[in-house]
């Protein structure tokens, strides 16, 4: 349930993965998801198991991370507006199901308020002690991906299924608003930086 529902809000990596199975499908959209619950499952283990050393410099180098992140969102959603999508695309269109995948992991891994939400959720449930249970150790870090796994294969499903029900004009206009969003995105994380750091 905890990997589910933080993976749930759909974000800019939900924006990428309906992108994903608009332009080419449900399986390169769940390709793209399941690199986003690796990243999840990485959080929720550093959280859950109480790895201070590798929460502590996340967060010390959240600002970095962050700022690392934003331009990665600036950049997809540049490239997303110059390539619009369409029913049948052409083989250039799609840069493989490896790229998909490092995609959203490299964007949730430079999201270090996952962190922070997996933090949250596994105080008010009790944190694993690894060396006391590691059963419990790993049911919790398995939990985590199954959960983050079983949102994308949904979302993934879900935009899927509609995406013969749209035009070629229509997904042209879907492409850039979500281009559009990925952009503003990026710029209101820098923007929240600037604010923070006055």
């Amino acid at each position: 349930m905890v990997g589910f529902l933080i993976a749930a809000p759909v974000g800019p990596v939900g924006l990428l993965c309906i992108r994903r199975a608009l332009a080419d499908g449900r399986a390169a959209a769940f390709v793209a998801g399941l690199g986003a619950a690796v990243a999840d499952t990485f959080y929720g283990a550093v959280a859950g198991l109480g790895l201070t050393l590798v929460s502590d410099f996340l967060m010390d180098y959240r600002t970095a991370l962050s700022l690392v992140g934003a331009a990665f969102l600036f950049a997809l959603g540049v490239r997303a507006w110059r390539t619009p999508i369409c029913l049948s695309p052409t083989p250039q269109a799609h840069f493989g199901l490896l790229n998909d995948f490092g995609t959203t992991l490299i964007l949730t891994m430079t999201n270090p308020a996952t962190i922070i939400a997996f933090m949250a959720v596994f105080a008010s449930v009790g944190a694993v002690r690894p060396s006391e249970d590691l059963a419990g150790a790993g049911l919790l870090i398995g939990g985590v991906f199954t959960g983050s796994a079983l949102w994308w294969l949904t979302l993934s499903a879900l935009a899927g299924a509609v995406r013969h029900k749209f035009s070629d004009r229509w997904l042209a206009v879907l492409s850039r608003v979500s281009a559009g969003l990925l952009i503003a995105t990026g710029l209101a994380v820098v923007g929240t930086l600037a604010w923070q750091a006055v």
